[in-house]
């Protein structure tokens, strides 16, 4: 069998049996194809460990990021492992592929006085009844107060939010479904927009819309609208150039931990796989604390 055959059905199998995010099956589809202009026309029991090799070299002399490398080598790897299970090969040739290691940088967090500042900024715009910024406000306090992705924010709708219970379901990676508790803050917010902002909004669309936020038409509010707001309203704050919502999930995340709670509870509430994942928000936590210790003791 020819490899970008197999590539094909190996794609398909992400997508319909296993239920990756698109996302997450795009990147699997980019790195294969670029491994496919390595192998050429091989047949794919012709690849081996050395074709494998010399892909991730060709990779590396471009000039490609350590974390590239390694997602293209964990493709590999995964694209090949189900090739032999479905024995469409003789042999895994990538059982000896090694990972580059990832240069471990700390995600961009907010502290808590900008963040207070940023969302009493917000809600004071909210008061006057407009609703693009009771929108806004909405949903940075949501980001914020629930700890939740983009994705998971822009694909919310209405019935979702419960705001007796505070709680927000949230459907996940890998299709996976949550719930999600947030604060008084982001129940105000939330309210607020329902109540007096999204009916003005929906008042604009051409049918109506199931989806909680809503743009200046009356559509479903998407993920590049949100990441402009982001960008506008926290990063000055924080003295960043680029910065997007995960930024605010970054933040929820630390503050969570900072504040005491649990890791493995903060593993649920962020609907991390692994609880590795959750633990680089322990290295930044620690970061803080000894930030602030060198700051505030005399023998530091």
């Amino acid at each position: 069998m020819q490899f970008q055959a197999a590539t094909d059905d190996f794609i398909e199998h992400l997508a319909r049996v296993r239920r990756l995010s698109p996302a997450t099956v795009r990147a699997y589809r980019s790195d294969l194809r670029d491994l496919a202009e390595t192998v050429g026309a091989l047949e794919l029991d012709a690849v081996t460990l050395e074709t494998l090799r010399d892909w991730l070299w060709r990779a590396t002399q471009r000039g490609d990021a350590r974390s590239t490398l390694a997602r293209r080598a964990a493709a590999a790897r995964s694209f090949f492992s189900w090739a032999h299970e479905t024995q469409l090969v003789s042999h895994d040739p990538s059982l000896r592929l090694v990972t580059p290691k990832r240069g471990r940088t700390l995600p961009v967090v907010a502290s808590h006085d900008a963040m207070t500042t940023l969302l009493d900024a917000q809600r004071l715009a909210a008061e006057g009844g407009d609703p693009i910024a009771l929108r806004d406000h909405a949903i940075l306090e949501l980001l914020y107060g629930a700890g939740i992705r983009v994705s998971e924010l822009c694909g919310l709708d209405v019935d979702d939010l419960d705001l007796d219970r505070g709680t927000v379901r949230v459907l996940g990676k890998g299709s996976k479904e949550r719930v999600v508790p947030f604060g008084i803050p982001a129940r105000d917010a939330a309210g607020a927009y329902l109540t007096r902002g999204r009916p003005s909004l929906a008042g604009r669309a051409e049918r109506p819309s199931s989806a909680l936020l809503l743009g200046t038409r009356g559509g479903r509010f998407g993920p590049r609208a949100v990441y402009a707001l982001v960008a506008e309203v926290l990063g000055p704050h924080i003295g960043a150039d680029t910065v997007g919502p995960h930024a605010l999930r970054h933040t929820a995340a630390t503050h969570l931990l900072d504040g005491g709670a649990d890791l493995r509870a903060v593993q649920e509430i962020l609907g991390h796989a692994s609880l590795g994942t959750t633990q680089i928000y322990t290295h930044v936590s620690a970061e803080r604390l000894t930030a602030t210790y060198r700051l505030a003791h005399p023998r530091a």
